[in-house]
């Protein structure tokens, strides 16, 4: 069956016609770098400390492991910044300790429902019947007020200024994962809250910070809205540019996009 992704949701906000070109047409666009390779790596870890498959003192290897595997699957032609990765190591080794202790400050009591949990859920919307909202969700826990909550990590530098925390294509991620979660399981959406967790590489301290994102009836109406005029625009084969976001594509002025 089709389906969307918000990472494709987001190509479609950027261009449409990017969209095309990486979506459909399966061009190669960004591969990733250092940044997205330490996230990998960070996610890796949190999920397998969630799910008790990771000791304390196993973390910081495994993290070095994985955070080398990423490297080496960079395309070849990438020059890699030397200092900035012996940086990243020792800025995770630094991160890793804290990222538990700071979700049992965050919510006291908890227990982990899962890990990457699959999304793959009917849109409901006329125009998009026949496609599936698709995601990954990276950790949900249950308070012991009967309350699930929904967190996504984030890797970042220093952390999030307000207008990064209130952007409507960020917090949309969770807007939908909320709607979505509680569309698999049948659970009241007011019993779900959503939350984003910031693993911060070059703070000094409180190096991990959690926040609530709220995702109302309205803002969940506008997310969906947006979701099906992308889902429809897509199937009409409308791949209209976005000449505001030529500079900031990698395919701006080559033989894909000239």
């Amino acid at each position: 069956m089709a389906h969307i992704s918000f990472s494709e949701l987001k190509n479609w906000v950027f261009c449409p016609f990017y969209h095309k070109l990486v979506n459909i047409d399966k061009l190669k666009g960004f591969q990733g770098n250092e940044y997205t390779a330490f996230g990998t790596a960070m996610h890796e870890v949190c999920e397998k400390t969630a799910l008790k498959q990771l000791n304390e003192e196993d973390q910081a290897g495994f993290f070095m492991k994985k955070f080398l595997e990423e490297l080496i699957s960079l395309p070849d032609d990438l020059q890699l910044n030397d200092n900035l990765v012996k940086a990243m190591r020792e800025q995770g080794k630094s991160i890793i300790p804290e990222v538990f202790p700071a979700l049992e400050d965050y919510f006291e009591d908890y227990e982990v429902v899962s890990t990457e949990e699959r999304l793959y859920e009917p849109m409901d919307n006329a125009i998009a019947k026949e496609y599936n909202f698709k995601g990954y969700i990276d950790l949900v826990v249950r308070t012991n007020d009967g309350k699930y909550h929904i967190i996504d990590w984030k890797t970042c530098s220093w952390g999030w200024d307000a207008r990064k925390r209130s952007e409507k294509m960020v917090t949309y991620q969770l807007t939908l994962y909320k709607y979505y979660f509680a569309k698999k399981h049948d659970i009241d959406p007011s019993m779900i809250e959503t939350h984003f967790a910031l693993l911060k590489r070059t703070a000094k301290n409180n190096r991990v910070e959690i926040f609530r994102v709220t995702s109302g009836p309205k803002k969940t109406e506008n997310a969906l809205k947006l979701l099906a005029k992308a889902v429809y625009n897509i199937t009409s084969k409308r791949h209209i540019k976005n000449k505001t976001s030529c500079s900031k594509c990698e395919f701006c002025k080559t033989e894909h996009c000239p």
